[in-house]
C-alpha cells in the first residue's frame, strides 16, 4: 500500500520545534581543528593558518592554464553590456562554457571534469563574475550548491557515474529548497515525497531557483512523510528537470543579474526513482548545510573581484578627474575612500584564498570560516561599490548606457552596485548568516551548559551540567587572563620594515576579550541569549574583523617570503588592520551601549499600528495583489517557459 501523504497544507510549526530541525540538521562534531572556533574561545591559533598553506604545483598548473583559456574566452566571446541590456546570457556563450569545461570546474577529472582545486575555482568565478556577473551566479549555482557537489559528498558510486559526466559537459543544475512562504525556516517546507512502490511522487512550489529556467538536474528537497518502512523528513533527490509534470511558472526579474535564470517551478505529481534519492531519507537539511560548507566560498570569491575590478576604475577616475587644482584622489575625503577600498580588496582576497586553500588541503573544519568569508565578503563588497558610486559622483549614478551614448567611458558602476546587493541574501542572508555563526561559536558553551540554560530540562539534569560545565569554565575562564598578545616580542616574525606584529597581539587580546563577552553574556542572559539578536550579531562581527586580519597577516608574510610585492603588502594589511581595528571598538561598544530594547518597543507598536500616523501623506505605488503567492499543489495552470540549451 502506497503511504498515506500528508495535508497538502504547510506544516505547523512552533519556534520550538523549527529550531529543532535546524539543530538536528548541524554537524554534530568537531573532528578536526578550526582556527575561527577557536578564536570565538579566546584562542588565537596562528599555527593552524600560518605558514599560508600552498597549493600543489600541478594543481597550479592546471589551474593557471584553465584561467588563462576563460580569460580569452571573458575577453572575446562575453559582451556583459549585451547581457545587461537584453537581461539574458546568449545561448552560444553558454554553448562556448561548455565547450571550455567551465560546468566541470570543481568535477573530478574521471568524470570528464577538470578537477580544479576550491582555490582555483574561486579564481575562475571571480575572473568571469567580472566579465558578467550573472555568468559567475549561473556557474556557481551549477557546482557550488547544485547536483555535482552533494554528490561528490553524498551520492553512490551509481549516482556519479550516471549524473557528474553530464554536469561537467552538457547538463546544468539547479539547486531548489525555498518556497513562497520558506525562506530560512525549512521546518514548514511543503514540497512532499510520497513514497510509491520504488518511485517517489513529488508535489509542491519553489521559488527563485538559480538555474530553474534552463536546468536539465535539480537538486529537490521534499518532505517524505513518515510511514511504515520510511523515517520520513526533509529529503534531497535528483530530478530530471524534463519530466513530465515540472513547470516553470515564471523567469523572474530582479534589480540586478539581469541575465539570472531564476524561476518559480512546480512539481504536479512528478515520479522520481528512489535511486535519485540523495543520501537517507530525513537528511535532505544536512546535505545541504555540509554541501554549503565550501559551495559558500563561491559568493565572496565573486566579490574579491568585483573588490579589484572596483579599485581599478577609483585609481584610473580619481587620477584622470581633477577639482580644485588637483586631482580628486589627493583630496582626503575622496582618498580615504580608495584606500578602504584598496585595503579591503587585499583583506578579502586573503580571507577566500585562505579559507580555500584550507578545504583542498581539508585538514581542518572551515565551516566557520567559510561563513565568515560569504558573511564579510557580502557586506564589504556592497560598501566597496557604494564608495566607488560615490567616488564617480552623477557618473556613478549614470548608466554605462547612457553615460557610452554621450561620448564618455561606459562604467557600469551603478550596475555593479545594483548586482552585489543580492549577495547579501543569496545563500543565507546577513542576519542568518550572523544567528548561524553565532550558533557555532557558542557550540563548546552550550555542549557543556546547554542544559543548564534550558527551561525545560530537569533539575537532575541541571544539576548534572552544572557539574561539568564548573570543570570546564574552572580550567577554560583562567586562560581568558593573560596570553602572547600582552608580550611585545610575541609574532616577531611579522616585522619587516612595516610591523604587522602589533595586529597579530591585538587580535590575540581582543579574542579572549571577545570570549569573556560571549561568556559574560550567557551568563547574563542564559535560556534568553539566543534571542539577543542583536548582540549576537555584534559577536560574529567581531570574529569576522578578528579573521580577516589575520587572514591578512598571514598573506602579506607569504607574499613577502615569495618576493611577490611583499612591501606593498605589508602596507595594505597595515591600513587594513587599523581600519578593522577601529569597526572593531566601535562594535564592543555596542555590546553593552545599543537601542536594541528601545528597538523593541518601537517594532510592537509599528505593529500595532501605533504609528500608523507616520505613514499619512503618501501614495503607495504598489497593487492589491497577496504578500506571498498561492503554492498549493496541483497541476500549473500557466505556460512551461522552462528552455533547456543544446
Amino acid at each position: 500500500m502506497p503511504a498515506v501523504p500528508e495535508s497538502p497544507s504547510r506544516p505547523t510549526v512552533t519556534e520550538r520545534e523549527a529550531r529543532e530541525v535546524a539543530e538536528a540538521a548541524r554537524e554534530q562534531d568537531w573532528r578536526k581543528p578550526s582556527f575561527a572556533k577557536e578564536l570565538f574561545l579566546g584562542r588565537f591559533r596562528l599555527d593552524l593558518i600560518h605558514p599560508h598553506p600552498l597549493p600543489a604545483d600541478d594543481d597550479v598548473q592546471r589551474g593557471e592554464e584553465f584561467l588563462a583559456k576563460l580569460r580569452d574566452f571573458c575577453e572575446t566571446k562575453i559582451d556583459g553590456a549585451t547581457i545587461e541590456r537584453d537581461a539574458r546570457i546568449p545561448d552560444e556563450v553558454i554553448t562556448g562554457l561548455k565547450e571550455l569545461g567551465a560546468l566541470g570546474m570543481k568535477i573530478d577529472t574521471k568524470y570528464g571534469g577538470l578537477g580544479l582545486t576550491q582555490v582555483y575555482y574561486n579564481k575562475a568565478l571571480a575572473l568571469v563574475g567580472s566579465a558578467s556577473p550573472a555568468i559567475g551566479a549561473l556557474l556557481s549555482a551549477h557546482q557550488s550548491i547544485g547536483v555535482p557537489q552533494p554528490l561528490k559528498i553524498f551520492g553512490t558510486r551509481e549516482q556519479k557515474e550516471t549524473f557528474l559526466p553530464r554536469c561537467a559537459r552538457t547538463d546544468i543544475s539547479a539547486f531548489l529548497l525555498t518556497e513562497p512562504d520558506v525562506g530560512s525556516d525549512p521546518a514548514r517546507l511543503a514540497t512532499t515525497a510520497v513514497p510509491e512502490g520504488d518511485d517517489y511522487v513529488l508535489d509542491g512550489v519553489k521559488l527563485w531557483t538559480t538555474n530553474g529556467v534552463v536546468a536539465d538536474l535539480l537538486v529537490v528537497m521534499a518532505r517524505v512523510p513518515r510511514s511504515d518502512g520510511h523515517r520520513g523528513g526533509i529529503t534531497a533527490f535528483v530530478v530530471e528537470a524534463a519530466s513530465e509534470g515540472v513547470t516553470v511558472e515564471n523567469r523572474n526579474a530582479f534589480m540586478g543579474l539581469r541575465g539570472l535564470e531564476n524561476g518559480v517551478t512546480r512539481f504536479h505529481r512528478v515520479r522520481v526513482p528512489a535511486s535519485q534519492r540523495i543520501g537517507e531519507e530525513g537528511q535532505g537539511l544536512k546535505i545541504a548545510l555540509t554541501t554549503l560548507n565550501t559551495g559558500r566560498l563561491s559568493l565572496p570569491a565573486m566579490c574579491v573581484g568585483s573588490g579589484k575590478w572596483c579599485l581599478k576604475i577609483a585609481r584610473e577616475w580619481s587620477a584622470a578627474r581633477e577639482q580644485w587644482g588637483k586631482p580628486v584622489a589627493l583630496h582626503e575625503a575622496v582618498g580615504s575612500k580608495i584606500a578602504f577600498i584598496a585595503a579591503t580588496t587585499f583583506a578579502l582576497e586573503a580571507v577566500v584564498d585562505l579559507s580555500s586553500q584550507m578545504a583542498d588541503e581539508d585538514r581542518n573544519d572551515i565551516r566557520i570560516e567559510a561563513a565568515l568569508a560569504k558573511l564579510y565578503g557580502s557586506e564589504m563588497a556592497c560598501l566597496m561599490a557604494d564608495e566607488l558610486v560615490q567616488i564617480r559622483g552623477g557618473r556613478g549614478f549614470e548608466t554605462a548606457e547612457s553615460l557610452r551614448a554621450r561620448g564618455e567611458r561606459a562604467v557600469p558602476a551603478e550596475q555593479m552596485l545594483r548586482d552585489l546587493r543580492i549577495n547579501r541574501i543569496f545563500e543565507g542572508s546577513t542576519e542568518i548568516m550572523h544567528l548561524l555563526i553565532a550558533r557555532e561559536a557558542v557550540d563548546a558553551h552550550l555542549s557543556v551548559a546547554g542544559d543548564l540554560i534550558d527551561p525545560e530540562k530537569s533539575l537532575g539534569d541541571k544539576a548534572r551540567a552544572g557539574a561539568g560545565a564548573g570543570l570546564f569554565y574552572a580550567k577554560w575562564l583562567p586562560k581568558l587572563v593573560a596570553g602572547p598578545g600582552q608580550l611585545p616580542t610575541s609574532y616577531g616574525e611579522f616585522k619587516h620594515g612595516v610591523d604587522l606584529s602589533a595586529h597579530l597581539r591585538y587580535v590575540e587580546r581582543t579574542s579572549r576579550k571577545l570570549a569573556r563577552s560571549t561568556f559574560y553574556a550567557m551568563s547574563r542572559w542564559q535560556g534568553k541569549m539566543e534571542t539577543k539578536q542583536g548582540f549576537l550579531g555584534r559577536i560574529v562581527d567581531i570574529g569576522a574583523e578578528l579573521f580577516a586580519m589575520s587572514a591578512a597577516c598571514v598573506r602579506a608574510e607569504l607574499l613577502r617570503g615569495r618576493g611577490e610585492n611583499g612591501r606593498e603588502a605589508y602596507q595594505l594589511a597595515d591600513a587594513f588592520c587599523h581600519q578593522a581595528r577601529i569597526r572593531v571598538e566601535e562594535l564592543f561598544g555596542r555590546l553593552w551601549s545599543n537601542t536594541d530594547d528601545l528597538d523593541r518597543k518601537v517594532v510592537k507598536g509599528v505593529l500595532s499600528g501605533t504609528y500608523a500616523w507616520l505613514e499619512q501623506g503618501v501614495i503607495d505605488p504598489s497593487d492589491d495583489g497577496p504578500w506571498i503567492a498561492d503554492a498549493t499543489p496541483g497541476p500549473s495552470e500557466r505556460e512551461n517557459v522552462h528552455r533547456p540549451i543544446r
